[in-house]
């Protein structure tokens, strides 16, 4: 098997928290895949660090070697117990704002009685989340503030999506290149991994800026319609829509990026069908 840098979401795409059922024994094989020593394995998620190793320890995850956390916002690198937050990716994406850090951006917003801000625990410098109600008009929210920061010369990143859980829209301002695809990028450069040996998976609309790249991605069949929907416009060469019967899965949360792991990497697959 070929060296490959395997990078997936966690919510609803390797955890199983969504209202589809998981295929039994799709996690553990999953968790034997990733400790092979040519897989390199990225948790690319909007969780905080402290969320990510809860998650870690509820649902009996791989430890990865990267997280890609706080929607791009973070990079850490994991070894030994500790975990580093990169600096050259602090110092990358900070000069979007100029210096600014996420309360300043705030002062800089109009008042807008949708938005509710998150927990401090959910906010970082290079990180500013809202909540707003479902029924809010997200584009028009997005475009005001949008306007409001080009004014003050801040390039700004605006990822508007759904807490399934709560029932409740979530809105990130990131710097401009602070999201999910340029961290991934940044870490393949930093690490020698190229587009051929790169996978991505995801199922929301924060994942989207990944899906419809050029990244070999994933979309697990538990995604909902409007992520499916607007996945089809991406080239086929680079996403596969996750369907299920592959080994007798159903495709949905860890079945899923096995089933494109094994579209992608012939290698993986003849490992996988062999009994793994």
């Amino acid at each position: 098997m070929r060296r490959f840098l395997l990078c997936t979401d966690m919510d609803r795409t390797l955890i199983p928290n969504g209202a589809a059922p998981e295929s039994a024994g799709a996690r553990p094989l999953f968790a034997r895949l990733a400790a092979r020593p040519e897989v390199t394995l990225a948790y690319v998620t909007g969780r905080h660090r402290a969320l990510i190793e809860e998650a870690i320890r509820e649902y009996r995850l791989p430890q990865p070697d990267f997280a890609i956390a706080d929607v791009g916002s973070t990079i850490y690198e994991l070894g030994h117990g500790a975990w580093w937050q990169w600096d050259e990716w602090d110092q990358e994406i900070d000069q979007d704002w100029q210096g600014k850090g996420a309360g300043d951006i705030h002062r800089l917003l109009p008042e807008m009685a949708e938005l509710t801000l998150q927990e401090p625990e959910k906010q970082n410098r290079h990180k500013l989340s809202f909540y707003l109600p479902l029924a809010a008009d997200a584009r028009r929210i997005k475009e005001e503030i949008g306007r409001r920061l080009k004014a003050a010369g801040v390039r700004a990143n605006l990822i508007w999506s759904v807490d399934e859980q709560l029932g409740i829209g979530l809105l990130d301002i990131l710097p401009a290149r602070a999201n999910k695809r340029h961290a991934i990028e940044f870490l393949m450069r930093r690490h020698g991994f190229d587009h051929a040996d790169t996978v991505f998976a995801g199922d929301s609309g924060n994942d989207l800026d990944v899906l419809l790249s050029p990244i070999h991605a994933v979309l697990v069949a538990n995604a909902g319609d409007d992520v499916r929907a607007a996945a089809r416009s991406a080239p086929q060469a680079s996403l596969f829509l996750a369907r299920g019967g592959y080994l007798g899965m159903n495709g949905n949360y860890s079945a899923g990026i096995l089933e494109g792991l094994a579209h992608y990497l012939p290698d993986v697959d003849a490992w996988l069908q062999g009994g793994a």
